[in-house]
């Protein structure tokens, strides 16, 4: 038994649907947990002034996070890994060593400097928050520090165990911060109370970095510091993630500014808008995200062997997977929102208002699911050329159009109360206080939109159109939408027969709904012969787990 786990643990995955099947499946444990864990956190605090704090508390360190942890990060990690392995096994662990020194320094000195200076940047980084709230923020902020250094560590690990393809220890790093994140709140908050959630997440940081440490040693790259006179190995890196680093800290000023504006809005607002994010993220986490996560390492080596028509190609079928995937999930989202938020977070303080403004937030966020996912792609696709500027570019106007556009719209509602209640009137949100936090996911979902589109036609012009994937949107359109109206009917259908103030009866009136679209959209797309099913259904029955693989590894070990 232990052999078989150590032999799993060091598997490798060289196919993009194996390897991506496999993330996906993972991420798909860890968002069950991550609901799971939401759900707590729901019905223990509800959505008011405690967790509005638990997650403006976030704001910095992750900002932190993307700020400095990204200069180790896997894109920019992993062309220039694979190229030292490929050349040296003891160049590639002086470089792993300089990473490790460079990051540690850089973390310490910009943990040390947030610690004392939260105090103050508490109040820009939530300027509704008053007295006690503020105390708590500073508190709770300065305890969540550590978790960069953990997940930057852990970013540096899997960097290696992704430039060996052992895919399988690097899907189970999130799962583990999602366990310790909730053994925080059964256990360290009924004594600690809102830094017992901190010191889980803390938990959960170490455990996502302990978890690749097996496999890290096992490689013979374990980090160990050196001196700064092998440093001279990290300016490729450098040149590669700091366009990157300014892209991601962007979009964490981004999300802090929305926070902020949500902390101005009702108690409640912070977590409301948080609870939205968090559940979005689970499909943009399971399919975006695995698939440009699975494509990388392969782009890269397609690239550095000047194969780029295969690169084009390869891109191209990754887009239409995220499309063939996320589009329906999308649409079905949107139709079944209040059953979601009722099953995943409708418990104990969270009542039925905070359900309804949480789902239409859900809505709202779900219209750019599709543009999500295809930008992790094609931002990851340039990384691998190379090229990093044009995304950083790109992204600054979209970051910015959407701090001007959520300004614009936070006012346009204060001043024009129609507007309010037409939009309200729309996502069914009548009688609902605090309508105007929607505005808020609408601007980031418009603000994305532009992204996409900028991104993909600058994509097209460098590298050439990618083939066949209109087809695909054209075939999901119709699936997705014969499947969101075949849940609506079912839904309609059963809303008189089930008792929808119990558990019981959203759950099955949701699951009824969500299975019948299932099965239409599958249905369509047989109908429409798609390729990408065909794909999914051929990886899946050849057990992508037992797959040998079929691309050259970087070493032998």
């Amino acid at each position: 038994m232990v052999s078989r786990v150590l032999k799993l643990f060091n598997r490798e995955f060289g196919r993009l649907e194996e390897a991506a099947l496999l993330l996906g499946a993972s991420a798909l444990v860890s968002q069950i947990l991550a609901l799971f864990r939401d759900r707590l956190l729901a019905s223990t605090f509800g959505a008011d002034r405690a967790l509005d704090v638990y997650y403006a508390a976030f704001r910095l360190p992750d900002l932190i996070y993307v700020s400095v942890a990204s200069l180790v990060s896997l894109t920019a990690v992993i062309p220039v890994l694979v190229e030292r392995l490929d050349q040296d096994q003891t160049r590639a662990k002086k470089f792993v060593g300089a990473l490790f020194s460079l990051f540690s320094c850089l973390m310490l000195v910009v943990a040390v400097v947030a610690f004392f200076l939260l105090p103050w940047l508490s109040r820009v980084i939530a300027p509704g928050f008053v007295g006690i709230d503020q105390t708590e923020l500073v508190k709770l902020s300065r305890l969540l520090l550590f978790s960069p250094f953990l997940l930057g560590l852990s970013n540096l690990f899997a960097s290696i165990t992704q430039a060996h393809k052992k895919f399988f220890v690097y899907a189970l790093s999130p799962i583990f911060y999602n366990l310790g994140i909730i053994f925080g709140v059964i256990f360290f908050v009924p004594r600690y109370g809102l830094l017992g959630l901190g010191l889980g997440v803390v938990l959960g940081a170490l455990g996502h970095l302990l978890v690749q440490l097996p496999v890290v040693v096992s490689v013979g790259l374990l980090p160990r510091p050196v001196w700064p006179h092998y440093w001279g190995e990290i300016k490729e890196v450098l040149r590669l993630s700091l366009p990157r680093t300014l892209a991601l800290s962007l979009y964490q000023l981004v999300i802090m500014v929305l926070v902020g504006f949500a902390s101005l809005m009702a108690a409640g607002s912070v977590a409301v808008f948080n609870f939205a994010y968090n559940l979005q993220s689970v499909p943009l986490a399971i399919i975006g995200m695995s698939y440009s996560v699975a494509a990388f390492p392969t782009l890269v080596w397609q690239l550095k062997n000047g194969e780029k028509a295969v690169f084009l190609d390869q891109v191209a079928k990754a887009a239409r997977h995220i499309v063939f995937w996320s589009l329906p999930f999308a649409a079905i989202l949107i139709v079944l929102r209040a059953q979601v938020i009722r099953v995943i977070l409708g418990a104990g303080n969270f009542d039925w208002f905070d359900t309804r403004l949480t789902a239409a937030a859900l809505a709202v966020f779900a219209i750019s699911l599709v543009a999500q996912s295809l930008i992790l792609l094609l931002v990851r696709a340039y990384y691998a050329a190379g090229t990093t500027w044009w995304p950083l570019i790109i992204n600054s106007v979209s970051s910015v159009s959407i701090i001007a556009l959520a300004w614009f719209l936070v006012k346009f509602v204060g001043r024009h109360q129609e507007f309010g209640l037409w939009l309200g009137s729309l996502l069914r949100l009548d009688e609902v206080p605090g309508v105007e936090l929607v505005v808020l996911p609408l601007a980031f979902s418009l603000g994305l939109l532009l992204n996409l589109w900028w991104l993909w036609s600058k994509f097209k012009h460098d590298f050439g159109p990618l083939p066949l994937v209109g087809r695909t949107l054209g075939q999901s359109l119709v699936a997705s939408f014969m499947g969101a109206l075949a849940a609506y009917f079912v839904l309609a259908w059963l809303a008189p027969q089930v008792d929808q103030n119990t558990f019981s009866g959203i759950f099955t009136q949701g699951l009824a709904g969500g299975l019948v679209a299932i099965v239409v959209v599958i249905g369509c797309l047989r109908l429409l012969r798609n390729q990408e099913l065909a794909e999914v259904s051929q990886a899946l029955l050849k057990r992508f787990w037992r797959t040998r693989v079929a691309l050259p590894e970087p070493q032998e070990l």
